[in-house]
This record gives structure tokens, sequence and C-alpha cells, in this order.
């Protein structure tokens, strides 16, 4: 009897040794695969604060609440089923969705770039229908979410790549685990950012002098701060979206785009060893901008330029 139950405890200790195994292998994996999306992961939280401007500061806080919700859907309820289903049954199928998404950041992105040289269509209020404020909230929310399913997309297929390895559960748990923690690293980061000019405007209000000093360069700091956020955001957009492209065209054979921008960025790295890494970066980050914004203004000018059906404006 006292044998069996020591097999019987030997057996549980083997089980809880294995489990915690199997949580570190996902944590490490985890790691791993959110290191590889960091990336998309700044132009993540560039892209968001722009969705908050010209809301009242009461809004902000659960307007960005709202939008971090949906981007937890997008990629738990989503994102994640269809990349775990895809990969185990049609992973060739995971490269032209993510270039159709790449397509709509490029031409989300080069819309801004189109509006800003050319002016933008008419606004509710200019054609007399007049949005509440919760219409415009829910419109902002809206769009913010369609934003993020398209990085949320880049993130986990870039997750994905890194634990393609794991066992499906494994790999399954790794991908949620990202999921939360790049949801809350993004929409945390975001929340500090807009809430920076009320922290500001308390401060400059206390009676410390350098309190009130630090304050007052805050809430002037910050409008500046936002609008730069607002173009790196577009930017980021339009970069992510060429990257995805060019690395989507490398994947079916057409290297050519992927090729010059790597042969560039080694030029690069050669003339300037010093800061060799840096200069890489920069000519192949520029490269897929560009390469975003000519396949965005392309799809721009498609758009602008479609016959309009009668009454359309």
């Amino acid at each position: 009897m006292s044998g069996g139950l020591v097999a019987l405890l030997d057996d549980v200790a083997a089980i809880a040794k294995l489990a915690a195994a199997s949580i570190d292998d996902i944590g490490a994996a985890a790691s791993k695969a959110g290191v590889k999306a960091i990336g998309i992961v700044v132009d993540d939280t560039a892209v968001t604060p722009r969705y908050v401007t010209g809301f009242t500061p009461d809004r902000e806080l659960p307007i960005i609440w709202r939008i971090a919700k949906g981007s937890l859907r997008n990629k738990i309820v989503f994102i994640l089923p269809v990349a775990l289903l895809l990969s185990q049954f049609l992973p060739w199928a995971i490269t032209p969705i993510l270039m159709l998404g790449g397509a709509y950041l490029c031409y989300e992105g080069a819309e801004k770039v189109y509006e800003a040289v050319f002016g933008h269509a008419q606004s509710a209020v200019e054609t007399g229908a007049v949005q509440s404020s919760t219409e415009r909230e829910e419109q902002m929310v809206a769009g913010a979410i369609r934003t993020d399913l398209i990085l949320s997309a880049e993130i986990m297929a870039i997750s994905l790549a890194e634990v393609a390895d794991q066992a499906f559960v494994a790999r399954a748990l790794s991908l949620v685990v990202v999921a939360f923690l790049i949801t809350l690293l993004v929409y945390g980061v975001v929340g500090v950012i807009v809430k920076t000019d009320d922290v500001g405007l308390r401060l400059a209000r206390s009676g410390l002098g350098a309190a009130r000093a630090f304050g007052r360069g805050l809430v002037r700091g910050m409008p500046v701060i936002m609008a730069a956020l607002s173009v790196i955001g577009t930017a980021a957009m339009v970069w992510v979206g060429g990257h995805i492209i060019v690395a989507g065209l490398e994947e079916f054979g057409v290297a050519g785009p992927a090729h010059v921008l790597h042969e560039l960025a080694v030029g690069a790295g050669r003339a300037l060893p010093v800061i060799s890494g840096l200069s890489q970066w920069v000519v192949e980050t520029v490269g897929s901008g560009l390469v975003g914004l000519v396949v965005g203004l392309i799809l721009v000018l498609l758009l602008h330029l479609r016959p309009k059906k009668p009454g359309q404006h």
C-alpha cells in the first residue's frame, strides 16, 4: 500500500516537473516571439494615439480601453485560430493574406499623404451631416480596431514563425501569452502618452516652482509630440505595409525588390562602417517605406479616380 502511494507520488512529482518544464518552454518561446515582433509593436504604439486626438480628456482612456479590448479580440478570437489552422493545414496561404493586409496599410498611410497634399474630402460637418461626439467616437474606435487587425496579424505571424517548431498546444499557448503581453504593452504606453498633458496641467497648478515649470513644459510639448506621433504613425503604416509586400514577393520568387534593398543597405553599411548596423536598418526601412508609399498611392489614385455613382460626392 505504502509502496503504491510512493509510486503515485513519484508519478505526480514527475508530472509536475514536466508541467513546469512545459511552462518554462512556453515562456521562453513567447519571449522569443515577442522580441521578434517588437518592431511592429513600436508601429502599433505610434499609430494609435491619433485616434484619440480631438476628444475631451475624460474620454481618452475609455477610448483607449475600447481599442485595447478590440485589439485583444482581434488577436485571440480572429487571428489566433486562423493562424494556427493555416499553419497546420495551409501554411502557404499565410503570406498572401498578410500581403493583402500590407496593401491595406499602404493604402491607409498613403491616403493620409494624399489628403495632406491635395486636401481631404468634405467632412460630415461640411456636407451637413453633423456627427455627434458619440458617433465620432464609434467611427474612430472602429477605424482603430480595423488598422490594429492588420498590425496584430503581422505581430502574430512573426511570433508564429518563431514558435513553428513547437507542438500545437505549446504554439497556441505561446501566442496567447504574446497577444496579452503585447496588447498590454502597446496600450499601456499609449495611455501614458495621451494622459501626459493632463499630468503636466496638474503639475503646472501645484505650488512647487520646479514642478510647475516642468508641468508647463509638458503641456506645451505634448501637442508637438502628438503631431509627431501622427506623422510617425502614418510613416509606420507605409513602412510596415511595404515591408510585408517586399517580403511576400521574395517568398513567392520575386526577389528583385528585396535584393535591391539588401544591396543598398549593405552598400550603406560599408560606406559608414562606424554605424554599419544603423545605416543598413535606415536604408532598408526607407526603401520599404518608399515601396509602401508607391503601392499605397496607386491604390489611392485608383479609388479616387474610379467612376462615381450618381449623387455620390
